[in-house]
């Protein structure tokens, strides 16, 4: 509430007429703002972080009643240093080894897709599987990059394999020095 404040001294000086001060009480006001400062920080939803869900499967005790997968439909890639990927179509016996950066990954990935896809002329063979590898020396980032680059190319069937590095693969990677 405004008041307003007048000089209580005695004598009145002649020729002037008194005249009050305003002043303002603020403390309603900062109650106020006190108030709708907690009511927003209160009624605000913090930004969340983006997850991506991975699961990785339950070891089946036997693995021999499962049904083979073609290896002509299987896609390997390796992650190494320096942004690096070694990538090959089959098995790392009889498929031709490429190294490629992880940025143009997905130039591989389409192509790769393409020639399943003319290999197996039924609609249900034509998808391709990819087994994702990331190594010791590679980095969390390319990892997160190429599974990105698998819901981008919808790419629905891929594998996560952290634990087995064939010894072609090791040998290859070292030779390229990746």
């Amino acid at each position: 509430m405004a008041t307003l404040n007048v000089p209580q001294n005695g004598k009145a000086v002649k020729g002037s007429t008194r005249r009050p001060i305003p002043g303002v009480d603020l403390t309603a006001m900062v109650d106020l703002a006190f108030l709708l400062i907690t009511f927003f920080m209160l009624t605000t939803s913090l930004s969340k972080m983006n997850v991506m869900d991975i699961a990785k499967p339950v070891p089946v005790p036997n693995i021999k009643d499962l049904a083979p997968w073609p290896a002509s439909k299987t896609l390997t890639i390796l992650l190494g240093k320096d942004n690096k990927a070694v990538y090959y179509l089959g098995r790392a016996t009889e498929g031709q080894m490429h190294v490629a950066d992880v940025a143009q990954i997905r130039k591989a990935i389409l192509e790769n897709r393409q020639t399943v896809a003319n290999t197996h002329q039924e609609a249900k063979d034509k998808e391709m599987y990819v087994i994702i590898k990331p190594t010791a020396t590679s980095v969390f980032r390319n990892f997160v990059d190429l599974v990105d680059e698998m819901h981008i190319n919808k790419v629905n069937t891929y594998a996560i394999d952290d634990k087995y590095v064939l010894a072609e693969e090791a040998s290859f990677m070292k030779a390229k020095g990746i």
